[in-house]
């Protein structure tokens, strides 16, 4: 950073006159660099410093220990919100007005001292403004010790300790996602849409298992027979590191427009380097966490505090978010959702202050391993029911379910420690139409067949054992269909029927006196009957569905 003199450089005879008057000194040179050179002198003085320093008013004593906590320096957005503005005036209106004298915040105090300046530096943000000690004036206000006394240590974490209210209903970390990703996986390569696909797909993108949509086989593969924890694991690296995953644009109660761009790589290893400081196992308050925050580092990811160019509205009423005002419903929303990740990735838990209301508490924790625990079992019935435990192979249970109509998941029970007990199972049941589907990606029912003999210790239904192999020889023996039947008293209403113009309308005669009407056209047939002097009676569902 500039030392005194370079921050001192553009200011003028007055300028320096004042910031002398402050330290008891009187300058004798009325010349500028001269005078320049002898107040930098006196204001490294040890003991002029430590004297001035002492009877300055602690509000200005705190603003020079925030500066010196972030080495010196801060934003100027940052600094100015929380120890207000330096009022820009030239050399006469400031003569005329005083401003030193009549300080309107704890800024003027400091700048009119010299302690502060403000300057532009080039950060991975790009150009920024920001407040500063001067360099060799640092040094001396560092050796007098003003930081002794309300300094706080860099790694004392933000916020507070959560209160017993906050922490009343635990939500603990698991392992869940892994078992939605393989759901979701198989659903990518069955064409069917799956509820949550807006939060799941850009952490698989990231992780390299799917791209445009489309599973990619090598990657899918080795994510699907590791363990458990070295897939979630897998999942965590990749969020951790990835610049394409982006929270802001994830947030369901914002919409973000426009072509601006934001940088949630080094906002989350922001984020990160602060939750690192909390105390591992210990519950904190969610609500004083971002609280610090927006009081110490509220523009965590605005560069330069700009708070007007994103374009970004709320998703319930389009209200535009524009300003510092919205700061909790943007970048505070923002902090809450990157922990909320967190818990789907199995770092944090949560808790609430009432079941099922918003989160109050989180706790910064490490899953447990889940490695060596047990297989699950498959269970097949006769009537082609599936059920498959959350714990069994996903590899498997991911090709399984591709051969298959899924039936939902059973809701899983959780013990003191927040891990599945009972209950945790997938159901999937066999029918003709899952069979077809998956022949015509090139699966056959006799893989399916292998799949559930292998798996179940050969324990399949001979029924159903029998049904496969039929399908596969086959394909479909048995349909059931909703038809459209005319029935009519005596045949030759038929014979004469086909001769008009309903004859085109007919399909299968069933019986002498009963025939198949094609698909939507029982209204035309209707009319021509009716031309025929014959009034067709049918019900009024039928007559509803008419094209």
């Amino acid at each position: 950073m500039p030392d005194l003199s370079q921050s001192l450089q553009k200011s003028d005879i007055g300028q320096l006159r004042i910031i002398a008057e402050f330290w008891g000194l009187e300058l004798e040179s009325n010349d500028f660099d001269s005078a320049l050179e002898e107040l930098g002198a006196s204001l490294v003085d040890l003991e002029t410093v430590s004297e001035t320093l002492s009877i300055l008013q602690a509000p200005a004593q705190t603003a020079l220990t925030e500066l010196i906590n972030s080495n010196g320096k801060m934003e100027w957005s940052v600094f100015a919100r929380k120890h207000g503005e330096i009022r820009e005036m030239g050399a006469g209106k400031r003569d005329r007005e005083k401003p030193h004298l009549k300080p309107t915040s704890t800024s003027e105090i400091l700048f009119y001292r010299g302690f502060i300046a403000k300057s532009f530096f080039e950060t991975d943000k790009g150009l920024q403004e920001f407040a500063y000690i001067p360099d060799d004036l640092l040094e001396v206000i560092q050796e007098v010790g003003l930081q002794s006394n309300e300094v706080l240590s860099k790694n004392e974490p933000l916020g507070r300790p959560a209160t017993p209210v906050e922490k009343s209903f635990e939500t603990p970390a698991n392992d869940f996602i892994l078992d939605d990703a393989t759901t979701y996986l198989a659903a990518l390569r069955m064409n069917i849409h799956y509820v949550g696909a807006q939060y799941i797909a850009p952490l698989l993108a990231t992780a390299n298992l799917i791209k445009n949509n489309i599973p990619q086989t090598e990657t899918v593969k080795a994510f699907l027979e590791a363990n458990r924890t070295d897939a979630l694991n897998t999942l965590y690296q990749a969020w951790l590191k990835s610049d394409t995953f982006d929270e802001l644009r994830l947030i369901p109660s914002i919409i973000c427009e426009g072509e601006w761009k934001n940088q949630p790589q080094i906002t989350r290893e922001f984020l990160m380097n602060l939750m690192n400081d909390i105390p591992q196992g210990k519950w904190w308050s969610l609500n004083a966490f971002v609280k610090a925050i927006k009081e110490k580092f509220p523009d965590f990811q605005r560069p330069a505090g700009d708070y007007d160019s994103w374009f970004i509205k709320r998703e319930s009423d389009g209200q535009y978010l524009r300003g510092f005002a919205y700061w909790d419903s943007v970048d505070g929303t923002l902090i809450r959702y990157l922990i909320q990740t967190l818990h789907w990735l199995g770092k944090v838990d949560l808790a609430s202050a009432e079941e099922g209301k918003i989160y109050t508490a989180f706790r910064v924790t490490e899953l447990r391993d889940t490695s060596n625990k047990l297989q699950g079992k498959m269970i097949v019935a006769s009537n082609g029911k599936i059920s498959v435990s959350r714990y069994f192979s996903r590899a498997i249970r991911y090709q399984i379910a591709r051969f298959c109509e899924w039936d939902g998941l059973d809701t899983p029970s959780a013990n003191a420690s927040g891990y599945s007990t009972i209950g945790d199972e997938y159901k999937y049941f066999i029918t003709a139409k899952s069979l077809k589907r998956a022949n015509e990606q090139g699966l056959k029912a006799e893989q399916l067949l292998n799949l559930l003999v292998k798996h179940t210790n050969g324990n399949v239904p001979p029924a159903l054992v029998k049904a496969l192999k039929n399908w596969n020889a086959n394909g479909s023996e048995v349909r059931v269909e909703n038809l459209v039947v005319l029935r009519v008293n005596k045949p030759e209403i038929i014979e004469e029927a086909r001769k008009s113009k309903a004859g085109k309308y007919f399909g299968e005669l069933l019986s002498p006196t009963a025939v198949i009407i094609k698909s939507g056209a029982i209204q035309k047939v209707m009319e021509i009957f009716a031309e025929l002097g014959l009034l067709i009676e049918g019900d009024e569902h039928d007559k509803n569905k008419l094209d």
